[in-house]
Formats: structure tokens, C-alpha cells, sequence
């Protein structure tokens, strides 16, 4: 993912509950939060749940690199170009990371990205940026959406998949780059805000759109989200997960000098 803008954001929240993450649980099972791979995986539902998140995120990653490199033919100067290359770079190798991953436990990486490409294609088709600046808030906004969605989920994983998840998350530094590119944009013509802010809306709106749809049609996905396989959420823990995901949009428009 190219964006996680940690502080302040999300991304914090599973940290926080990480070491609590099914303590629901029945007495005496350790939470599948508290063991490995080899132990966690002997389930056949979690085992199937977690081929479909890193295929997804694998496919994400793909597409992230994709986009960046596409993103980089609308730079005004070398050096942004550059800089959006470099991003591409860590998004592809990322996706190495997850597609190693997926073959390593017997998985063949192609079919476990495959369900995913509609989802993500539809996306991108749909939030096809005009300009340079759209490019840029869709890269720091669309994605960290995602990256805060996949942190929650992280919480509740196993500790070998929990440790590759959160690596592939990491920022590849288009949050910053982001924040200084836009706001500058603003400040040279206030009149860009207005427009970069419905098309902040627009990206939020489609995003949350296309992660239910990606979950509702994924049975293994659905029922490790709430509460049947690993350490689940309850549906009050959903509610709590989405307002803070909403939450850390609000504050990442704040920081491109946007109104959400």
C-alpha cells in the first residue's frame, strides 16, 4: 500500500488492542492472535481466509504499482517523477513479499489474486484520475482507507501472517510527498481545494464500497471478520472499527488542507 500516514490515524487502533484480540475466546484455546502460522493454519477456514487476504492484498500491490507508474506520466518535473518511481519500486516489491508468502505455504499466487481483480480494476476504473493532484490525494486517501481496513484485520491474525501484513503496509513515503504536493497546489490557486474535496468524498465513498463487496463475496473472508474463524469481531467492534477509519479520513483531508 502507498500510504499509512500513521500517526493520528487508524493504524494505531489495532496496535493498541493487538495483545487483547480474542480474549472472548473459550477458556483454555489460545487466541489464534497469540500463535504461529503452522499452529493457526491446522483450520481450514482460517487457513482459507488468509490466502484470500494476502491474495487480495497481492493484488493491491500490483495495481498500486501499476498506477504509480502510470501517475508518474502526469509529473510536472523530473524530480516528482522520480519520486513516484521509487514509490512504484517499493509497491512492487511488496507484492513480491506476498506473492513468496503465498507460494511458500502452497498456494499458487495467480489463483489466490484472481478473485480479487474485478474488485480492484473496478476501482481503479472508477476513480481514474484527471490530473496530477487527483493522482496524488487518491494515492494518500484511497489507499490508506485500505491500509487502516487491513490493520484492523491484522490485529486478529496469526503472529508470522500479522508480522507480513503490517510490513506490506508500511508507508512507501507518498504521505508526506502527498501532503506537500497538494497543499502547495492550494496555496498557489485555493480555488483546487474545492474540487480535490469532492473528489476526496468520491474516493471514500467508492472505497467502502468496494471492501464490503470484496468481503461479502469471499464466505472464508466474512466469517473470519466477524467472529466465526481467528479472533473475530462482534458487530459493535465492526461499528467501532469503521468510525475510526472514518476518523482517520477526517484527519488526513485536515493534513491535505482539504474539509471532509
Amino acid at each position: 500500500m502507498t500510504s499509512s500516514d500513521k500517526p493520528g490515524t487508524a493504524a494505531d487502533a489495532p496496535a493498541e488492542t493487538a495483545g487483547t484480540a480474542g480474549t472472548a475466546g473459550t477458556a483454555g484455546v489460545t487466541p489464534v492472535a497469540a500463535r504461529d502460522w503452522a499452529s493457526a493454519a491446522a483450520d481450514p477456514q482460517y487457513r482459507a481466509a488468509v490466502v484470500d487476504l494476502l491474495g487480495a492484498l497481492a493484488y493491491g500491490e500490483l495495481a498500486a504499482f501499476e498506477r504509480l507508474a502510470e501517475d508518474a506520466k502526469l509529473a510536472p518535473t523530473l524530480a516528482d517523477k522520480a519520486e513516484l518511481a521509487k514509490m512504484a519500486s517499493a509497491e512492487f516489491h511488496h507484492f513480491e513479499r506476498l506473492r513468496d508468502r503465498l507460494a511458500e505455504i502452497g498456494e499458487e499466487p495467480t489463483g489466490a489474486m484472481e478473485p480479487f481483480v474485478a474488485a480492484y480494476d473496478g476501482f481503479h476504473k472508477q476513480t481514474d484520475p484527471s490530473d496530477w493532484l487527483e493522482g496524488l490525494v487518491k494515492a494518500y486517501v484511497g489507499d490508506s482507507i485500505a491500509s487502516d481496513f487491513y490493520r484492523e484485520v491484522a490485529a486478529r491474525l496469526d503472529t508470522d501472517t500479522r508480522e507480513l501484513v503490517l510490513a506490506v503496509l508500511d508507508d512507501t513515503g507518498h504521505a508526506g510527498f502527498a501532503v506537500e504536493k497538494v497543499r502547495a497546489a492550494i496555496d498557489a490557486d485555493p480555488r483546487v481545494g474545492g474540487r480535490l474535496a469532492l473528489w476526496a468524498r468520491r474516493l471514500m465513498g467508492e472505497a467502502l464500497s468496494q471492501s464490503q463487496r470484496v468481503v461479502a463475496d469471499r464466505d472464508a473472508l466474512s466469517t473470519m471478520l466477524v467472529g466465526g474463524v481467528a479472533d473475530g469481531f462482534d458487530l459493535a467492534e465492526v461499528g467501532k472499527m469503521f468510525s475510526r477509519i472514518t476518523e482517520a479520513h477526517t484527519k488526513r483531508m485536515a493534513a491535505l488542507g482539504l474539509a471532509a
